[in-house]
């Protein structure tokens, strides 16, 4: 009689998954931010406050704090954005590896399809309805194609980055 082997799967490192999405949160961030530069979502004039000034100013910080800069290289660069920027993008980040871990199918299509999802779930539906940015059907194409194809960049970068964290951090481990 045959037995056939059971394949135990082995309980994922929930630390190096954290340390994982916290590092690929910050790279892919950075391309997020790379990627706006090369095809900005929004005009100049709604970006005079932009979406993550606005959310702060709607959750009552004032204006002076929402559009604090620093200055580098002659450009006023604002800091308090990107703390938004950097926080939302590790946050979903280490969301994304900690689920990856229990649920592979959630790294379909290398992440692309958990970003699309974001974008949809935040700049189709809960911005919009938090009145963050105009309702989706008032926001131009040109916003819909950056912000849907920089979030398929956006996650990318956090599946392969946060793969190859966690598999440093893990391989010894075997």
């Amino acid at each position: 009689m045959a037995f056939s082997k059971k394949k135990t799967r082995r309980s994922p490192d929930i630390k190096a998954a954290v340390k994982a999405g916290i590092v690929a949160g910050i790279v892919s961030g950075l391309v997020k931010l790379g990627w706006e530069n090369v095809l900005p979502p929004r005009t100049p004039e709604r970006d005079a406050t932009n979406p993550p000034q606005k959310l702060l100013q709607q959750l009552g910080l004032p204006e002076s704090a929402s559009h604090a800069t620093y200055k580098f290289s002659g450009h006023d660069l604002p800091w308090v954005s990107y703390l938004v920027h950097f926080g939302f993008s590790t946050s979903f980040a280490v969301l994304y590896e900690l689920l990856s871990k229990y649920e592979p199918k959630i790294k379909a299509g290398g992440g692309s399809v958990f970003g699309l999802a974001v974008w949809s779930a935040f700049h189709l539906g809960v911005m919009p309805g938090m009145k963050t940015v105009p309702s989706a059907k008032d926001q131009p194409a040109e916003e819909h194609v950056s912000e849907a194809l920089g979030h398929i960049a956006w996650m990318w970068t956090n599946d392969v980055v946060g793969d190859e964290v966690y598999r440093r951090l893990t391989e010894h481990k075997k």
